[in-house]
């Protein structure tokens, strides 16, 4: 199953939902989809949808499909390549109103730049993208987080409040 999410931001991802209609209506892609699919304004016609999910739905959506394709949420995308699945990041962009600026496209390259998911350009084909990401063997994700905690607590310490 294809699990495909936007999350809960204002802005829509029509494009997006449109485009994967289209492929389902061709015969391109012949697998259940469901989608969540926030504030856009398309609705879907061949696959299932709802606007908003909550936590343990979405986690039941992302156990049970074996390709996540989302917008550039970092949460969404660290939470499915922890799961091990196949991702496509599909950006928001602000040439189409869907976000007030870029930053989603520079979040998907960083994330494909790692190896750890396929970016789905405005020029790209949604379709090789799915089939790259399923041939693909990505990395697996390490957290830096912990890392980022004691450059930041080493900072506050030595420089911000030395002793």
């Amino acid at each position: 199953m294809i699990f495909v999410s936007v999350g809960t931001q204002k802005f829509p991802l029509d494009r997006l939902f449109k485009e994967i209609d289209s492929l389902i209506e061709q015969g391109l892609i012949n697998e259940p989809v469901f989608a969540q699919i926030g504030t856009s304004n398309y609705i879907p016609q061949h696959y299932e949808y709802v606007d908003y999910m909550e936590p343990e739905q979405f986690e039941q959506k992302v156990k049970e499909s074996d390709l996540i394709v989302t917008h550039s949420g970092v949460g969404t995308i660290v939470d499915a390549i922890k799961r091990r699945k196949h991702v496509v990041v599909y950006p928001r962009l602000s040439k189409f109103g869907e976000h007030v600026d870029d930053h989603q496209l520079e979040i998907a390259q960083s994330f494909e730049a790692a190896g750890l998911v396929v970016c789905c350009g405005e020029n790209d084909s949604l379709l090789d993208k799915i089939e790259l990401a399923r041939k693909k063997k990505h990395k697996a994700f390490v957290s830096c987080k912990e890392k980022h905690i004691r450059t930041i607590r080493n900072f506050l310490e030595n420089e911000v409040i030395p002793k």
